[in-house]
């Protein structure tokens, strides 16, 4: 047996992830990939960014003390290797260049700014093919703060990817035009038409927390009635009493809303009843693209 220890950093539009993974190799038994630690601190950069277009002295300086904080963390667990990857917010941000080289000549730490394919790319290499059934076809949305990644999956293969500017934290600053929805429909309604018993895997963390809420068992799908009912009661409350009655942080209380906007419209389109919810995402896809030496 052999351990290795990899680290992936998200810094997405509306929180930044730092995720630690053993990745446990034997023998003659397939690689296990075990998630070791995992710390979120709620900096909202694209809150400055689709507002602004850039980010903010003060979220810069909130940053650059994260990647300092996570360097430390990383070289506690012994982290033999990482990789940052920062999305949406700091694509289009103006002052992006010269915060990535501030954070670098700081701390060390070397973030690479990916575009919407590539982010699409990484999360579909994830261990989401286990969950996939041969047979039938999968629409996989993974919803940020500044986009959207969809991709397509049929009979267990990758069809299709597509980012769109559709996020969370762009809808609760009304930065989203409406040809944005229409081209996002068009799309899905395009390669759905060619498929029969379309299943959505959903990711991210507003649809892990309604997954959580809900108290299905792992591996159980939410029905497309069960998100609507759910969507409407989480806009029947304020944002305090969804922080004081379900328990959510106020940084979660929010975005919830419009992603659970984004998987019911994605689930409309590709006429599916049914939305699954593995725990996975961008920092797993780095993480085994780490382990495979694509990164």
């Amino acid at each position: 047996m052999k351990l290795h220890r990899f680290a992936a950093i998200d810094i997405g539009s509306n929180g930044v992830r730092l995720l630690i993974s053993n990745v446990i190799e034997f023998k003659k038994k397939e690689t296990k990939f075990v998630k070791s630690s995992l710390v979120r601190v709620p900096i909202r950069l694209g809150e400055d960014v689709f507002t602004t277009g850039e980010i903010s002295e003060n979220n810069k300086n909130r940053l650059c003390d994260a990647m300092q904080a996570y360097q430390l963390i990383m070289k506690v667990y012994g982290v033999e290797k990482y990789k940052a990857c920062a999305t949406s917010a700091m694509r289009e941000a103006k002052n992006n260049k010269a915060i990535i080289n501030n954070i670098f000549k700081k701390t060390g730490v070397k973030i690479d700014i990916i575009n919407g394919k590539e982010e699409a790319q990484i999360i579909s290499s994830t261990d989401l093919k286990q969950l996939i059934q041969s047979d039938k076809p999968y629409l996989y949305v993974d919803v940020g703060g500044g986009s959207t990644e969809f991709t397509f999956f049929n009979k267990g293969n990758l069809i299709e990817s597509k980012s769109f500017p559709l996020g969370t934290v762009r809808l609760l600053d009304n930065k989203v035009e409406e040809t944005i929805w229409k081209d996002a429909k068009q799309w899905i309604k395009r390669i759905s038409k060619e498929l029969q018993g379309i299943s959505l895997i959903g990711s991210g963390g507003n649809i892990n927390k309604i997954f959580k809420l809900s108290g299905k068992a792992p591996g159980s799908p939410l029905s497309f009635i069960y998100l609507n009912s759910y969507y409407k009661f989480l806009k029947e409350m304020t944002y305090n009493e969804r922080i004081s009655e379900l328990d959510l942080n106020p940084d979660r209380a929010d975005v919830i809303i419009p992603a659970s906007k984004i998987y019911l419209s994605a689930m409309k389109w590709s006429k599916s009843n049914q939305i699954y919810v593995p725990k996975i995402g961008l920092s797993d896809g780095i993480i085994k693209n780490l382990y495979l030496g694509k990164l």
